[in-house]
């Protein structure tokens, strides 16, 4: 299937697992501890491979922050049963060669908006625009054990219910550019509605059917 972008979509349509990783993403945002602690159990409970879930957990600290990240991190202990990994599950990169996976995963979310985007988060701080591309691009949503697509639907999912806008509307054309169909998308703010108040939810899927016509 290809996409108004040209891009071919990887994505098509959400499985139960993807599905399960969207709603977690979205509880471990917003939700009070005891929300947090049921969609964690419910994650534990569900067919999802534990890799994914710790995969979106880590993710989290870069939009919902590090102490919701760690909370998420105990709860799944608990309920999984799981030990954490022994090591971090990738190579000791250096700095340089985080900073060039980095680029490369950031320019395949943006598109043809990368240099705009580079240009932009310069003009706010050079080192917000390094912690982006090396921290955030290069250290984390880079990682191997989670396909990008589902990582940009949780991110989504995340903007979405955290009423962050702009980064909703950056992360919608992400998903498109990586891969998810607007299928995919269409689910994603399907799964996320009763976490949102009605009038925020029109205004997301204004967005959303406005850059869907792009």
């Amino acid at each position: 299937m290809t996409k108004g972008n040209g891009i071919v979509a990887k994505l098509n349509a959400l499985d139960e697992p993807t599905r399960g990783l969207i709603s977690l993403s979205a509880w471990i945002a917003v939700g009070s501890e005891a929300q947090l602690r049921a969609a964690v159990k419910r994650a534990a409970d569900a067919a999802i491979e534990p890799l994914w879930v710790e995969e979106i957990i880590l993710q989290s600290y870069l939009f919902a922050g590090f102490p919701r990240a760690l909370n998420a991190a105990r709860e799944w202990r608990k309920a999984s049963g799981l030990p954490a990994p022994a090591s971090n599950g990738e190579l000791a990169d250096t700095a340089e060669a985080l900073r060039a996976r980095g680029e490369e995963t950031c320019a395949e979310v943006y598109g043809p908006l990368y240099a705009r985007l580079r240009v932009n988060i310069r003009a706010l701080h050079p080192v917000l625009d390094s912690w982006m591309v090396v921290e955030g691009y290069g250290k984390v949503l880079s990682r191997a054990a989670l396909d990008l697509p589902r990582r940009e639907l949780c991110i989504v999912a995340v903007c979405a219910v955290s009423g962050q806008d702009r980064q909703l509307h950056s992360h919608l054309l992400g998903a498109l550019n990586v891969g998810a169909s607007p299928n995919a998308i269409d689910a994603t703010l399907d799964i996320i509605e009763r976490m949102c108040p009605a009038e925020g939810m029109a205004r997301i899927r204004k967005l959303w059917e406005r850059i869907r016509k792009q």
